[in-house]
C-alpha cells in the first residue's frame, strides 16, 4: 500500500505562527500555534531605539554613532527565526514529507533563510500572503495549488 505523504503547513505572521495539517473533506486544522509576545509591543516599549550621539567640540552639531533600528522589526525577525527552528525540529523527529510555507515576503524570506537544506529541501511550495487570521476552514482554497494530487482530490 503506498504511504500517503505527511504534509505541514506552516501560516506565519511577524507575530503568529500556526502549524497546520489537511483533514478530510479538504479541510485543514491546527496541530500547534505560536504567539511572540514582544512582538505585540510598540518600540518603545522593547527598550530604547535612538542611537548614541557624540557632539565635536567648538560644534553644536551632533552626530549619530550608530544606525537607528526598529526594534519592532528586529522581534520579527526573531520571531522568524524561531519559526524556521520548530519547522527544522519537526523535520529532525520525521514530523513530514512535504511543507507549504505561508508568510508575507519579509517573514517567509527570514524563515526560508533560517531553514536547513534538508528542511528547505522537503518544501513543495510557498505563498507570500498574510493569512495568518484567516480561519482554518477558509485556508484551503489558497493553498489546494501546492498538495499533491492524492491531498487535493
Amino acid at each position: 500500500m503506498p504511504k500517503h505523504p505527511r504534509l505541514l503547513i506552516v501560516v506565519a505572521d511577524g507575530e503568529h505562527v500556526r502549524f497546520l495539517r489537511p483533514a478530510a473533506g479538504h479541510t485543514l486544522h491546527t496541530e500547534t500555534a505560536f504567539d511572540s509576545t514582544a512582538a505585540h509591543k510598540q518600540s518603545s516599549d522593547l527598550g530604547s531605539d535612538h542611537p548614541g550621539a557624540a557632539m565635536h567640540t567648538g560644534s553644536s552639531a551632533h552626530h549619530a554613532l550608530a544606525p537607528r533600528h526598529d526594534l519592532k522589526a528586529l522581534e520579527k525577525e526573531k520571531f522568524a527565526r524561531f519559526v524556521a527552528h520548530q519547522i527544522n525540529a519537526a523535520a529532525v523527529d520525521d514530523g513530514f514529507d512535504r511543507l507549504v510555507v505561508v508568510a508575507p515576503s519579509h517573514i517567509l524570506d527570514a524563515v526560508r533563510a533560517a531553514l536547513d537544506t534538508a528542511t528547505e529541501a522537503r518544501i513543495i511550495g510557498t505563498l507570500a500572503k498574510d493569512l495568518v487570521k484567516t480561519p482554518d476552514g477558509e485556508l484551503w482554497p489558497h493553498i489546494q495549488s501546492f498538495l499533491p494530487p492524492v491531498i487535493a482530490s
